[in-house]
């Protein structure tokens, strides 16, 4: 099992630019999403066939906060006039959908909020995915951004034959 992370305050577009920097709907997303595309990043990078579309990958994002760091950017545009582009990640799974589209994966989809980080709990949601026979790895994602500086973001990319 591959496992990644990045570190609470890191210039998020100084790694984007280092080790992507081929999306650039990456500046429209918010934190959350943007550290989700990254942690994805490190874990699929150099994979063959990369951008295939693939139905056996699940993508499962995990956070505490969910979207509230950029609900109250949204709720702050609304003293003017409501941002549509800040709106459209006011909901926690617009994380998993970013990845999946990105990376062409047609498999499973989830996002949870869970109340603190739990392994376990996580882990015993990532074994449920696999109870589908199509699905083989699984990306999983736990993403828990209090603010735009402030976050837990690390990542696991789980083989079948791993759990």
């Amino acid at each position: 099992m591959k496992q990644v992370s990045i570190p609470c305050g890191a210039d998020l577009t100084q790694i984007y630019r280092q080790e992507v920097g081929d999306y650039p709907k990456f500046f429209k997303m918010d934190v959350l999403s943007r550290l989700g595309i990254l942690l994805t990043e490190r874990l699929v990078a150099g994979e063959e066939g990369r951008f295939q579309p693939r139905e056996d990958r699940a993508v499962l994002v995990f956070s505490r906060e969910g979207c509230l760091a950029n609900d109250r950017h949204y709720v702050e545009s609304m003293k003017d006039f409501p941002s549509p582009a800040l709106f459209v990640y006011t909901l926690p799974n617009i994380v998993s959908g970013e990845i999946s589209i990105r990376n062409k994966y047609a498999g499973e989809t989830s996002a949870f909020v869970l109340e603190k980080y739990d392994e376990e709990a996580i882990f015993a949601l990532v074994r449920q995915a696999f109870q589908d026979p199509v699905t083989q790895s699984a990306v999983v994602i736990w993403s828990d951004c209090a603010s735009d500086t402030e976050w837990d973001a690390r990542g696991w990319l789980v083989e079948r034959e791993e759990l």
